[in-house]
């Protein structure tokens, strides 16, 4: 009787050590069963928001893991190249648009998404962001977009001022601006992009628009047009209304002016939104999402795809690697994209429930430019974007006419379209 008392309680024990053991062993082994993928991208920013959506797409597939991995922007491009070329990349990366991606995607790096579930909920010309030379989408587009002025709405209407519809409209709240010794417009000019971005927001009602767009894409004019010098006129006219010595400010330093409220407006792209949600949620910030033409009845908003997500080709886990792409191109994705980062979705359908983020789509929508420099002058090497604003600080700094500045990009232009793509190899990076 005793040595069965024993003997039970010894099974006892041992079945219910096995059935920890066992239960320890099923979590443990999902855990090491997982695949994990690691993802590049150059938002370190947004490093929280992403790690709640990757959650909710693990909870989903609880046999994929996704290890986001954000870099410095300035740092990404050398970063990523050196990692594709030498083989040791990651499973997923996020991709510069246009050209950048083009160019990842016709030296043979990046797997094709043409046929993935929920491609279909883009729009096409969104997709030529993310496409290769051979017509091929390799990239889930993010974001759209737009350039927009911010403004403090206490400091306008402490004086009085009206939103300014046009460029003369801006011109003379600005100078207003002044006369009661308040700074128009926050804009650094240290970091040359910055420049070029300018230039993108204020200039299309000045160089006229999507009409010589079309002309200079078609081959019927070039960048020496007289429309396009007048847009640098147009540069050389805002310089009253910029920051003493903006030349030598960087971004950093004009959103610390625009935050101090010492600088009524600011000159950016409208994914700063959520930084100065987060940083001055106390100042109430409005948008002016470009100027409107002459008799017209929209502003005119400059936009472009920011960047889209692809699967590195010869990955050891494709198929999970594109099951994430196709969550990525879900409009629960895109919803929560624009939620969780105040961001307009590139998923079409997506409604944002920020006032500013909807009101800056509905402008997109009903009269928009491309940004002209990243869309169709991002080829070459230096690209005739870098060109350009380069150029631009030359000509603040005295260095460069805006004639020259325009001839010097253009033939640019024609010398990248003669050599072609790029072919990618590694970068040495400066000590």
């Amino acid at each position: 009787m005793k040595k069965s008392l024993l003997l039970g309680m010894f099974l006892i024990i041992c079945s219910g050590i096995l059935a920890a053991c066992g239960n320890g062993d099923s979590s443990g082994s999902s855990n090491e069963n997982a695949v994990e993928l690691e993802m590049y991208s150059w938002r370190t920013e947004d490093r929280s928001a992403y790690e709640e959506i990757i959650a909710a797409f693990e909870e989903e597939n609880p046999d994929i893991k996704i290890k986001f991995n954000p870099f410095d922007s300035t740092e990404y491009n050398t970063i990523l190249t050196n990692a594709l070329v030498s083989g040791t990349g990651p499973d997923i990366v996020q991709l510069r648009p246009y050209s950048g991606a083009q160019t990842i995607a016709d030296n043979g790096y990046l797997v094709a998404l043409d046929d993935i579930e929920g491609i279909e909920n883009f729009d096409d010309s969104y997709l030529e962001a993310a496409q290769g030379s051979d017509g091929s989408t390799y990239g889930i587009p993010l974001s759209l977009n737009v350039g927009v002025i911010f403004y403090n709405q206490n400091i306008f209407e402490e004086y009085g001022l009206d939103v300014p519809e046009t460029w003369e409209d801006f011109v003379s709240v600005s100078e207003e601006l002044l006369a009661n010794d308040i700074i128009p417009v926050a804009q650094g000019g240290r970091d040359a992009y910055l420049l070029s971005m300018l230039h993108g927001v204020i200039s299309p009602t000045a160089y006229g628009g999507n009409e010589i767009v079309d002309e200079l894409t078609e081959g019927n004019t070039d960048l020496t047009d007289e429309r396009m010098l007048a847009s640098l006129d147009r540069m050389e006219e805002i310089t009253a209304f910029l920051p003493e010595d903006f030349i030598a400010l960087d971004d950093n330093d004009a959103q610390a002016l625009f935050y101090a409220e010492e600088a009524a407006m600011y000159i950016n792209g409208d994914y700063r939104l959520e930084t100065f949600e987060n940083n001055i949620p106390d100042i109430p910030i409005g948008v002016i999402p470009g100027f409107k033409e002459e008799d017209g009845e929209e502003p005119l908003a400059m936009d472009w795809v920011d960047s889209s997500y692809g699967v590195v080709e010869g990955t050891e886990h494709e198929e999970e690697a594109l099951k994430f792409m196709e969550f990525m191109a879900s409009q629960e994705f895109g919803q929560t994209f624009s939620d969780s980062l105040s961001r307009v979705s590139a998923v079409d359908g997506v409604t944002a429930t920020n006032e500013i983020v909807q009101q800056v789509t509905e402008a997109s929508e009903a009269n928009s430019t491309p940004y002209l420099m990243l869309v169709h002058y991002g080829e070459g090497s230096p690209t005739s974007k870098t060109i350009f604003e380069d150029g631009l600080q030359g000509m603040y700094l005295g260095e460069i006419t805006k004639e020259d500045l325009l001839e010097q990009t253009q033939e640019n232009a024609e010398r990248a379209a003669e050599e072609g793509v790029e072919e990618l190899e590694m970068i040495e990076e400066d000590e």
